[in-house]
């Protein structure tokens, strides 16, 4: 086949593939954003805030973030941002929430595609729950809004507010959010259909020899760490497993690579589907790129890298106990 037909071909399965992809977000960002405008309006979430408000204060967040943050972490990122589309919180706020959930979310359905590769469902879970609680509160340092910072535009922002106004602009709202979203998934499936199509991704792990080396992992796991790292655990649970199953890792091993990539993976998509919602609110390209991939990226590589010092500790210890 011809390069020009190969990447036709490609391109056309990308699209085909976004498209798809596009119709199950919809599935899942239009109910779910229609239920939490209705539970806002209704006051329910403002009810709970004497339970949710000292977990999230935890977080430096406000009460109202426990529900993109509970629906994220069951359902996956686009039902938290459809979420996150009708309620009161501020840019900083937002922003927290999003290095949340690019660590945790959609758990039932990774947890399950990672022990089916290497590692227990609920250790994969409580990694990556950990770790989301840590690396947020250690940001929320340097993101905490001041007090004379706006709130985020809220469709909800009066209990009397006549409904059919409030459904005219969420309609509208909510178009717009999924016409971003549409070009955002048709571009990124497009473009990874024709990365697999001409072998690129093969030739790229060559010189990821030093990041293979700082994120804690062997060489023989960069594929898969490629995988899950632009390709994610859900589209990439495929190749994760497969590659699992033909090749012959340790334990320890496997349990590094699920520690970093449960952390740290969809590196291009994930990130991507906060920007439509974020960008809006001023905030800049730059402070977006440094808090959407830098966090956890860096956890990333120190979970692992003190797992590693661990693993070289404990026989040491072992071996001064039994002499003594």
């Amino acid at each position: 086949m011809q390069v020009k037909e190969r990447f036709g071909a490609a391109a056309r399965e990308g699209i085909s593939k976004g498209l798809s992809g596009f119709i199950w977000v919809m599935k899942i960002l239009i109910p779910i954003s229609f239920l939490t405008l209705v539970l806002d309006y209704s006051g329910i979430i403002s009810q709970l805030d004497f339970i949710l408000s000292p977990m999230m204060g935890l977080l430096s967040l406000p009460s109202v973030a426990a529900l993109p943050l509970m629906i994220g972490l069951l359902t996956g990122i686009y039902g938290a941002v459809a979420a996150m589309l009708v309620l009161p919180m501020s840019p900083e706020e937002m922003t927290l929430v999003a290095i949340f959930l690019l660590i945790s979310h959609n758990l039932i359905q990774e947890s399950t595609v990672q022990g089916q590769s290497g590692i227990h469902p609920v250790k994969a879970t409580l990694f990556r729950l950990v770790t989301s609680v840590i690396t947020v509160t250690l940001c929320a340092k340097f993101l905490a809004p001041e007090e004379s910072i706006t709130a985020a535009p809220h469709l909800v922002s009066d209990i009397h507010t006549a409904f059919g106004p409030l459904l005219k602009a969420w309609a509208l709202t909510t178009l717009t959010l999924a016409l971003k979203i549409f070009f955002i998934i048709l571009t990124i499936m497009t473009a990874l259909q024709v990365m697999k199509a001409f072998h690129v991704i093969p030739h790229i792990l060559k010189p990821l020899t030093p990041l293979m080396r700082l994120m804690g992992l062997e060489n023989k796991l960069g594929m898969l760490w490629l995988t899950a790292t632009l390709f994610g655990l859900s589209y990439g649970s495929a190749v994760i497993v497969e590659e699992t199953k033909e090749n012959d890792f340790s334990d320890e091993e496997l349990t590094r690579l699920h520690l970093s990539i449960g952390i740290n993976h969809a590196m291009i998509e994930d990130p991507s589907l906060f920007l439509p919602l974020l960008l809006p609110l001023g905030l800049s390209t730059g402070f977006l790129a440094f808090w959407l991939w830098i966090p956890r990226l860096v956890a990333a590589i120190l979970a692992v890298q003190l797992l590693n010092l661990w693993s070289r500790l404990r026989p040491a210890r072992q071996e001064g106990a039994e002499t003594a």
